[in-house]
């Protein structure tokens, strides 16, 4: 089995226990993320740093153990790993419930937008950051916000043979001429700092590589497209809050989006009434711990995943391509999600999510490349077995949606509403399906 020395998983009875060890946490990832704290010299070692540390990207991330003792933390990682040699990583980091996609760094940029996350990580992660001048590197530049860090634990940071020394050097050379500073620097893992504004690369001499990017590149846009060896620039515009008051504080991005503060609140409001009243729907059916992976398919301003906190879920904000690219406010409101085309399968392993939230995603595919089928197809390929959807489009949608839970095996348990208008209603009579995945067991009959 690969890598079975590093007891990534230990079998204990009936169950399987995730200590928290792996490639580089020899003392279990929790001690590990507190010596990241320490060697910041964060109030007693603690890596949120009052909040402002939330949202992380964790690259090559196993089975998330990293991610996963983060959560107690109040921070928040998007684990991404690729489906390689140790095929079923991300698979095990989503049976743990912990925020995870498949995800590789490679030529096409990562689904997220610019200036995403606080912090970055990679623990011998086995890429090669030095590769087609940088552009691995310049794609975490990307995503980090102004001041965010990168913490590399690898080799090159700490050994002494030829090899290794020379990465180190190729890497220093390499960070600072993308203006990046040393944060601190401990045993085995060096943390860079991000430039804070764009004076330094205007600072640079002229012709310095890398390049700034072209000031036609938009560097929200990730859908699909290549990563540049270029350096993104940022955006001038006000700190963000820190964690939680991030979650209700008004983005400065949103203006860019043309929502006003008044439109805003009134997304928040309109959520929390509606994920109310799913929940008084869903009381009798729902057990304790029922729900874990949330995702919510047409995610707008993350108002359904805002309306969640306090409950024991993390959501995967979905913002479809054809809408306005409002990923970059959620990411501002210490959330996560990812970029998608709901014509297209999506990066994940198949009984991945307790519970589906479609809003009107059914009425945007009508004029696209797929049909209705298409898409509940891929829901339930998403969808654990007992898990539920809920389904909120207009009318003759839903009746039509309605028509194939039989064949879906969603039968378990449905309920068919006529949705109260509100301030986010499209103006057509809508209906709300709840419905509920059946556990398919063989008939004992079939069975050689």
């Amino acid at each position: 089995m690969e890598k079975s020395d590093q007891h990534w998983m230990i079998v204990k009875g009936d169950k399987v226990n995730f200590p928290g060890g792996g490639t580089h946490f020899h003392d279990g990832a929790d001690k590990y993320i507190a010596s990241l704290g320490k060697m910041l010299r964060y109030p007693h070692g603690d890596l949120s740093n009052h909040g402002n540390i939330r949202t992380v990207l964790d690259v090559g991330c196993g089975v998330a153990s990293f991610g996963a003792y983060l959560l107690p933390l109040d921070i928040l990682a998007m684990s991404i790993a690729p489906n390689d040699v140790h095929e079923n990583q991300i698979q095990f980091a989503l049976e743990r419930g912990i925020p995870s996609t498949l995800g590789v760094l490679a030529t096409r940029r990562l689904p997220f937008p610019s200036e995403s996350f606080d912090l970055a990580h990679c623990s011998r992660c086995r890429i090669d950051w030095l590769q087609r001048d940088g552009i691995l590197l310049l794609e975490i530049d990307r995503l980090l916000r102004p001041g965010g860090l990168f913490a590399w634990s690898s080799p090159p940071a700490y050994r002494d043979d030829a090899e290794n020394v020379q990465i180190w050097n190729e890497m220093s050379d390499l960070v600072k001429r993308m203006c990046w500073s040393v944060a601190a620097k401990e045993g085995q893992t060096v943390i860079w700092m991000k430039a804070l504004t764009n004076d330094c690369y205007d600072a640079r001499p002229e012709n310095s590589k890398p390049p700034v990017c072209d000031p036609d590149d938009d560097p929200d846009a990730a859908w699909n497209l290549p990563m540049k060896a270029c350096i993104s620039v940022m955006d001038k515009r006000n700190a963000l809050a820190p964690w939680p008051r991030r979650l209700i504080t008004m983005p400065s991005r949103l203006q860019a989006l043309g929502v006003t503060e008044e439109q805003y609140q009134k997304d928040k409001i309109a959520w929390r009434v509606r994920v109310q009243y799913y929940f008084k729907q869903l009381n009798s059916v729902v057990e304790k711990n029922t729900f874990r992976n949330v995702m919510d398919m047409k995610a707008h301003l993350g108002g359904f995943a805002a309306a969640l906190k306090g409950k024991p879920v993390w959501v995967m904000n979905v913002v479809p391509v054809s809408d306005p690219n409002t990923l970059t406010v959620i990411y501002d409101r210490g959330l996560i999600g990812s970029l998608h085309d709901w014509c297209q399968a999506f990066s994940t392993y198949p009984r991945t999510y307790d519970l589906l939230h479609a809003w009107t995603i059914f009425s945007d595919i009508e004029n696209q490349e797929c049909s209705i089928e298409d898409l509940l197809l891929e829901m339930d390929r998403l969808l654990r077995p007992m898990g539920f959807v809920i389904i909120r489009d207009k009318s003759l949608l839903v009746d039509q949606i309605v028509s194939y839970i039989t064949a879906l095996h969603w039968d378990a348990w449905s309920l068919v509403m006529k949705a109260e208008p509100d301030g986010l209603s499209t103006g057509d009579n809508e209906k709300i399906l709840f419905a509920r995945k059946r556990l398919m067991k063989p008939d004992p009959d079939d069975i050689l």
